[in-house]
């Protein structure tokens, strides 16, 4: 009676670990009371996160946008808000968002396009416009907001 035996391997790769770094904030400077103020997503006020993992995989991006501004007592808020074209996802992994690359330009922060990747360097960058509307008595002073950024590698 003849046999045989064969051993095979079960291998796997793990991808480089994802990061995200909140590298400039979204400035708008000076605001004046009653008169809104834009900051495009080419402008050098706007706001910046970079991204570096595993060269050309796909990632998907969330971000929470605040409604509003507040002080740091919290005494009072500034509405801002965000069109659809407001954020840009450069897959060269360039942050400077007067000089746009290559990638996803002029798209909806609130839904970043499923189909984003990282550069084949393993880096992104994502710019971020938006704008301001302060009320006609806002209160003088230095207001914030959080934007939280979530990034995940979805596999592709």
């Amino acid at each position: 009676l003849a046999q045989d035996v064969a051993v095979g391997q079960a291998i796997a790769t793990v991808q480089a670990v994802l990061q995200v770094t909140a590298t400039s904030a979204l400035a708008f400077g000076t605001v004046y009371q009653g008169i809104p103020k834009t900051v495009a997503n080419s402008d050098a006020g706007a706001g910046v996160f970079t991204l570096t993992g595993q060269a050309s995989s796909g990632i998907s991006i969330y971000m929470q946008l605040p409604d509003y501004l507040a002080t740091a007592s919290g005494d009072d808020r500034m509405a801002i808000s965000f069109s659809t074209t407001d954020a840009s996802v450069d897959s060269t992994a360039n942050v400077d968002p007067t000089t746009f690359g290559a990638g996803w330009q002029n798209v909806d922060p609130h839904a970043v396009p499923s189909t984003t990747v990282l550069g084949g360097g393993g880096g992104a960058a994502i710019f971020l416009g938006g704008r301001v509307i302060p009320s006609v008595d806002q209160t003088a002073g230095a207001y914030t907001g959080d934007i939280v950024l979530t990034v995940a590698n979805n596999g592709t």
